[in-house]
């Protein structure tokens, strides 16, 4: 299981360890009303994200779906179907932000990192987020790199920013 490829293009790398702890968390809670959604919130604790591998294991132990599984996970926005990169980037586009070009920004990110939207890079060093208004609506557009914030944001501005995190 840990040598195998996530959709998002990052091996998953689940240890034993984790496993275990999920298996527990699973065994206390499968019998409880509503449990799926606080196991899913503590895979997501264990795990920092719910790849496919995690919502088979809680699947196959709670003897639901898969689908319903996945459900759950894609439809709350708590939940991250991928990593979070070492370097977490965020990019407003709240209504200030997006009328002064955030979305030309989030598109630069997107091709220098060669990620989408929700990603992480390959490596583990990069993942995108958008947000909806960080408050920094005088600094429009915002992108944020592990709380550094940068305002005034222009495409061409990315490359910059981003080679200080490599």
């Amino acid at each position: 299981m840990a040598s195998e490829k996530a959709s998002s293009g990052v091996a998953f790398k689940g240890t034993p360890e984790q496993k275990e702890q999920l298996l527990a968390v699973i065994a206390e809670k499968k019998d409880e009303p509503g449990a799926l959604m606080p196991i899913l919130q503590a895979a997501q604790g264990i795990y920092g994200y719910l790849p496919i591998e995690v919502q088979t294991i809680i699947a196959e132990e709670m003897d639901v779906p898969l689908e319903k599984v996945y459900g759950i996970s894609t439809f709350y926005a708590q939940f991250s179907l991928y990593p979070k990169g070492e370097n977490q980037i965020s990019v407003c586009l709240g209504t200030a932000c997006y009328v002064k070009g955030s979305g030309q920004v989030l598109e630069r990110i997107e091709k220098e990192l060669n990620i989408a939207t929700g990603q992480c890079t390959g490596d583990g060093k990069f993942s995108l987020d958008a947000c909806r208004c960080v408050g920094a609506c005088g600094l429009a557009p915002v992108m944020i790199v592990n709380g550094d914030v940068y305002g005034r944001m222009t495409p061409d501005q990315v490359p910059g920013i981003l080679a200080k995190y490599k």
